[in-house]
C-alpha cells in the first residue's frame, strides 16, 4: 500500500482562490481588508516567511503593509508601533514575526495587539475562545492541518488521534481543534512512555515535535492519516542540505493511509490560513461578508 499523497500547495492554492472572490466582493462593499507584518532585525528565514506573506496578500486582492525594524528596536519603539496598527482602521490584521531580538519581550508585545487583529491566534483571549469553542481566531499551522485532515476525511468524530508535540503554536491548539471535531486526542511529549506504541494506536497523527524523521514508519497504524508539521534542514553524507520533517517519509508512506510530505505539505497552508485568518477578521470587525 502507498499512501495517498495530501498535496498542501495545491490545497492552499485553492484556498486562496476562495480568498480572492471574497476579498473582491468585500472591497466592492467599500473596504478591501488589509495585513501589517512587522519583521525586525535580520533572520534569514524570517525575511523570506515575510517576502512570502507580502506577495500571497497582494495575490487575493489585500492590502500589505510591511514594516521591517533594525535588530536594535527597543521594546517601546515596537509597542508604539503595534499601538498605532491596532488604531489603523486600514490593517484588519497584525503579525509580528517571530523570533525577536532578544531585548524584546515576545510575549508582551504579542499580548499588546488587539485580539481581533491577532491573525497569529497568538492572544490569550483568541486562546481561551478557541479552547472553550467559543470562536476565536486559530493559530495557521493547526488551522491548516486541520483543513487537510478533512480533505481526507471530513467526519472525524470516536477517531484516536496522538499529537506529538505541546507548543502554543502547534501542538496545544491542534488538540483542541481535534477535540472539537470529536476526536479522543492524546498529546505527546518527550517525556511519553512507550511512545512508538502510542503512535501506532492514532487513526490521526499529528508529528510537530522539530526532530527530523523521528517518527519511523513502524509507528504508523496501517492506514493512518499522517500529518508532518516539521521543517528540518539537515545535511546528507554527500555534503547537500535538504528540508525533511519530523516524519520519515518513505518509511511512513508505505504503512499510512494518507500522509503530508515536506516540503509541500503543512507549510503552504500556514501563509493561506494567515490570510484566511485576516479576511475572517476585516469580515467579523466589518460585518461585510458572513465570517
Amino acid at each position: 500500500m502507498v499512501a495517498q499523497l495530501i498535496d498542501g500547495k495545491a490545497i492552499a492554492a485553492r484556498l486562496r482562490q476562495d480568498l480572492a472572490v471574497e476579498v473582491a466582493a468585500m472591497t466592492a462593499q467599500g473596504h478591501r481588508p488589509g495585513l501589517a507584518v512587522v519583521l525586525v532585525g535580520e533572520d534569514p528565514a524570517s525575511q523570506v516567511y515575510v517576502r512570502n506573506k507580502a506577495r500571497q496578500t497582494v495575490e487575493v486582492g489585500m492590502e500589505s503593509f510591511e514594516y521591517r525594524l533594525p535588530a536594535s528596536t527597543g521594546q517601546d519603539e515596537l509597542l508604539a508601533l503595534v499601538d498605532r496598527l491596532n488604531a489603523d482602521p486600514a490593517v484588519d490584521g497584525i503579525l509580528v514575526q517571530l523570533p525577536l531580538p532578544p531585548q524584546i519581550d515576545a510575549t508582551t508585545v504579542l499580548r499588546a495587539i488587539l485580539p481581533e487583529k491577532d491573525v497569529d491566534g497568538f492572544h490569550p483571549t483568541n486562546v481561551g475562545l478557541v479552547a472553550t469553542g467559543a470562536g476565536g481566531i486559530v493559530p495557521c499551522t493547526p488551522l491548516g492541518s486541520m483543513m487537510l485532515i478533512e480533505t481526507v476525511r471530513r467526519d472525524l468524530a470516536g477517531l484516536n488521534a496522538v499529537v506529538i508535540g505541546r507548543s502554543n503554536i502547534v501542538g496545544k491548539p491542534m488538540v483542541q481543534l481535534l477535540l472539537a471535531a470529536g476526536c479522543t486526542v492524546t498529546v505527546a511529549h518527550s517525556k511519553t512512555v512507550d511512545l512508538p506504541g502510542l503512535c501506532r494506536r492514532a487513526d490521526i497523527l499529528v508529528a510537530a515535535v522539530g526532530r527530523p524523521e523521528m517518527v519511523r514508519g513502524d509507528w504508523v497504524k496501517p492506514g493512518a492519516i499522517v500529518i508532518d508539521v516539521g521543517i528540518n534542514r539537515v545535511t546528507g553524507a554527500d555534503g547537500k542540505s535538504r528540508l525533511v520533517g519530523d516524519v520519515a517519509f518513505a518509511e511512513a508512506q508505505a504503512v499510512a493511509g494518507a500522509i503530508t510530505p515536506v516540503p509541500g505539505g503543512v507549510g503552504p497552508m500556514t501563509i493561506a490560513c494567515l490570510l484566511h485568518n485576516t479576511v475572517k477578521a476585516a469580515a467579523v470587525r466589518r460585518s461585510l461578508v458572513p465570517a
